[in-house]
């Protein structure tokens, strides 16, 4: 008997309901690139990209037509990488940025400073859904001093580290604390410090204390939801979207390709941390709720995925300075502040 495929897709998972009876909402469409799941440390995805544009449906469907005309070949969706390696590659880039101008946001997390965020977040203050955005910036001068004095040191000994935390986390919840690798992080963590990173960086690491990093690891062993998962970028990267759409003054409702992390109990929690930090009159939180949908059925999410797997692939290695404070609220054109939405 002759199997038949099925075209049939899964129901659609995640989101938030959109909040009623609110106005003034900005509608973005929104997706990522460079996902690499637990494996942070992969070589070949360095950064990870969430982009976010603000355009129509129809606007997206135009935009699209106009780059395919450059191509030969009908693609049911047109990806980066086909892209950027087009006959009039350049051309079709400069097109996109122009369409765009204004219209868009990415966001640019370099993972391995990610990775010292959730350090010192996690086991040197007490962990929250806030932590990584612009509403912790307290907290970035010792995460930025850790990166650059492990950046500066001997490569092995830092990658080693970054490894150790990396097995440390991911554990799954509900499962007993693994205490050989508490023992393998803190070795790690003595070989970076007979390497002397200096200063401020020095201090970070002695105040990781087994103690504190056991009561962490405990917590996430019973499943304390109130932990956001250690190694997800999605999480904060979104909320960094929502504040910079919303500029203070508007509620933004996303419409994001479907992903894993956007469980309806983590969204209605970043949605609190949300609320308790807005600068919305009557502490109404900026994030007014989060659709999924298939990219194949919304163009606008088809354009949001194009726009992060370039700025990937654009990004220059080794430049700190798209660290401010931990996903990099950027532009491909540098745009610095929200446009005029009145």
């Amino acid at each position: 008997m002759v199997a038949v495929a099925s075209d049939r897709r899964l129901p659609l998972q995640g989101g938030l309901p959109p909040m009623e009876g609110v106005g003034g909402v900005v509608e973005i469409a929104c997706d990522e690139s460079g996902f690499s799941g637990s494996n942070m440390l992969d070589a070949a995805t360095p950064v990870f990209t969430h982009a976010s544009v603000d355009l129509s449906v129809d606007e997206a469907v135009e935009l699209i037509g106009v780059l395919r005309s450059g191509f030969r070949r009908s693609w049911t969706e047109l990806k980066s990488g086909t892209f950027l390696r087009g006959p009039q590659a350049g051309e079709a880039l400069g097109r996109l940025l122009a369409a765009l101008d204004g219209r868009a946001h990415v966001l640019v997390v370099d993972k391995e400073y990610f990775l010292v965020t959730r350090i010192v977040d996690l086991f040197l203050t007490e962990p929250s859904y806030a932590a990584g955005t612009r509403l912790t910036q307290e907290r970035r001068p010792a995460a930025l001093a850790l990166y650059r004095g492990g950046r500066a040191a001997d490569g092995r000994e830092w990658r080693a580290f970054l490894a150790a935390f990396v097995e440390l986390v991911r554990t799954k919840r509900t499962r007993p604390m693994d205490h050989h690798a508490v023992l393998r992080f803190f070795q790690a963590r003595d070989a970076l410090q007979r390497v002397g990173l200096g200063g401020e960086a020095d201090d970070v690491l002695d105040g990781l204390d087994r103690a504190r990093v056991g009561e962490v690891l405990t917590r996430l062993a019973h499943d304390d939801r109130s932990i956001p998962p250690p190694l997800e970028p999605m999480l904060p990267a979104l909320a960094e979207t929502v504040l910079f759409w919303s500029g203070g003054q508007h509620r933004v409702l996303v419409i994001h390709d479907e992903q894993s992390a956007l469980t309806a109990g983590r969204l209605r929690r970043l949605q609190q941390v949300l609320t308790d930090g807005a600068a919305l009159a009557g502490r109404v939180s900026p994030l007014a709720g989060l659709v999924t949908v298939d990219s194949r059925d919304d163009p606008r999410i088809q354009v949001a995925d194009l726009l992060a797997g370039v700025a990937r692939q654009e990004r220059n290695d080794g430049d700190d300075s798209l660290l401010r404070p931990f996903v990099s609220p950027t532009s491909l054109h540098d745009r610095e502040a929200m446009p005029d939405r009145s």
